[in-house]
């Protein structure tokens, strides 16, 4: 997998002045993230995706777009130069690099499917068995939900979700080699009318197809 998918997709605080903190304990906090994640039966945003390492350089920077459509679609497309398209739909996830005129469709196993995109596609009510969650209330509708796996083999340390007013602002995630890989939105529609067709890939005749079934 090339850098875009393994930073967001199989890897996704800095401190704030100013805010209220109020730690909820795991059940409450998870209970009112899977509430709040519920309501988006489709997202859709712009993104920039920055990626900065232990000694806090910035060492990557990718922008794009992403659509979510609940039950288990979901879209990225990452701009050039490292373009790159990426595509979920149930049971199976679709890898276009064009630069390598290269697609890989993989099985969804256990590990993927945990995976911080697919929280805007797939199921939610059972966060509080994958993850121990935390949130703090902040000044002006903010508010931090702080999800840390609860298996030893998991992709990600900590992953943190920003909303503003019930909106998604940002996901900021730390992976076991400190590297932090901030996603901000931006041109955001909830629940917008998005068609199915919007998660199906095309590509030019003559790309190598690989098939990975694990």
């Amino acid at each position: 997998m090339t850098v875009a998918i393994r930073t967001f997709f199989l890897t996704l605080g800095l401190t704030l002045l100013g805010f209220n903190a109020q730690a909820g304990d795991d059940s409450n906090a998870s209970r009112s993230l899977a509430e709040t994640l519920r309501e988006y039966r489709a997202f859709e945003a712009d993104f920039i995706q920055i990626v900065v390492d232990a000694q806090g350089r910035r060492v990557q920077e990718v922008q794009g777009n992403l659509k979510a459509k609940r039950p288990g679609l979901f879209y990225w497309y990452a701009e050039p130069p490292m373009e790159q398209y990426i595509v979920a739909r149930g049971r199976y996830v679709e890898v276009y690099d064009p630069d390598l005129e290269q697609v890989t469709i993989q099985a969804m196993d256990q590990q993927m499917s945990s995976t911080p995109a697919l929280l805007l596609s797939g199921e939610v009510d059972d966060l509080e068995d994958s993850y121990r969650v935390s949130v703090q209330h902040h000044n002006g509708g903010v508010v931090d939900y702080t999800l840390e796996p609860r298996s030893p083999d998991s992709l990600f340390v900590t992953l943190r979700l920003r909303f503003r007013d019930q909106q998604l602002q940002e996901m900021r995630l730390q992976d076991s080699f400190e590297q932090i890989s901030i996603l901000s939105f931006r041109n955001i529609a909830i629940n917008g009318a998005i068609d199915d067709g919007a998660f199906q890939l095309e590509y030019p005749e003559g790309t190598d197809v690989i098939r990975s079934e694990r």
